[in-house]
């Protein structure tokens, strides 16, 4: 796609995040007590952009045990375009889950961990805001890396980070220059040494998506993102595409 298809592209998927937007939950919506989560992730084929490995896992919660997976092999052909990520992978995604929960209807997750950012975006909807909203099901957005917003900014949340975040679970919210709270920066463990980045996707506040992210992790990353990752890769390794 050439550069003026994708400024056309870029306006369309503009105004479908704002239409979908609207229907945002930023208040606590998961059902109690809770005992079924997921995650998902989309790992691609070694040097391929477009080949990839949809991961859709269910776990038990408090226990945080495997109850099922879903690998699909996919192929993202829309382009990529900074801050519009969810419309190549979203579509995959909430396919499985809903061929998931057709199958399973005893076990559909009352909460989606999201390998990608919520809230924690440019204009504030990101892909676990983006998967929440057409499936219905509350979503936490966990970043790896920091999205710039609103004058946020690496090196002075690393800072803030290591001041305040001593021991597993610690965590400083991600405040911009308006003075708006974008998400938190979060310690996974008492030895990570770099934050994860927590926001809230759907039918969530953030202090809850917080408190459930520390309930999450065994390691760093929280553990329903963690499986679905690590299952998608020994699925591309097994079909020797990794």
């Amino acid at each position: 796609m050439d550069e003026e298809g994708k400024l056309v592209q870029r306006r369309q998927w503009e105004e479908e995040q704002a239409t979908l937007k609207k229907q945002l939950s930023k208040e606590n919506e998961i059902t109690s007590p809770l005992k079924v989560v997921a995650g998902v992730d989309i790992s691609f084929v070694k040097d391929n952009e477009e080949d990839a490995c949809a991961s859709f896992v269910v776990l038990s919660w408090p226990e945080l045990k495997v109850l099922h997976e879903r690998m699909e092999m996919v192929k993202l052909t829309l382009p990529y375009i900074p801050g519009f990520l969810a419309f190549r992978e979203v579509s995959f995604l909430n396919n499985l889950i809903k061929r998931f929960s057709e199958e399973h209807p005893e076990d559909v997750p009352q909460l989606i961990f999201v390998d990608g950012n919520g809230y924690l975006h440019p204009r504030g909807f990101g892909l676990a805001c983006h998967l929440g909203v057409l499936t219905g099901i509350p979503t936490i957005g966990i970043g790896k890396t920091l999205m710039y917003v609103d004058g946020l900014d690496k090196k002075s949340v690393k800072q803030k980070f290591v001041t305040h975040c001593k021991k597993g679970g610690d965590h400083v919210d991600l405040v911009g220059q308006s003075g708006h709270v974008w998400g938190s920066a979060f310690k996974s463990t008492d030895t990570a040494t770099n934050p994860i980045y927590v926001s809230i996707g759907h039918k969530v506040n953030l202090e809850t998506a917080v408190k459930l992210t520390k309930e999450a992790c065994l390691f760093r990353i929280p553990e329903p993102v963690r499986q679905a990752d690590l299952r998608s890769r020994d699925y591309l390794r097994h079909l020797g595409k990794i």
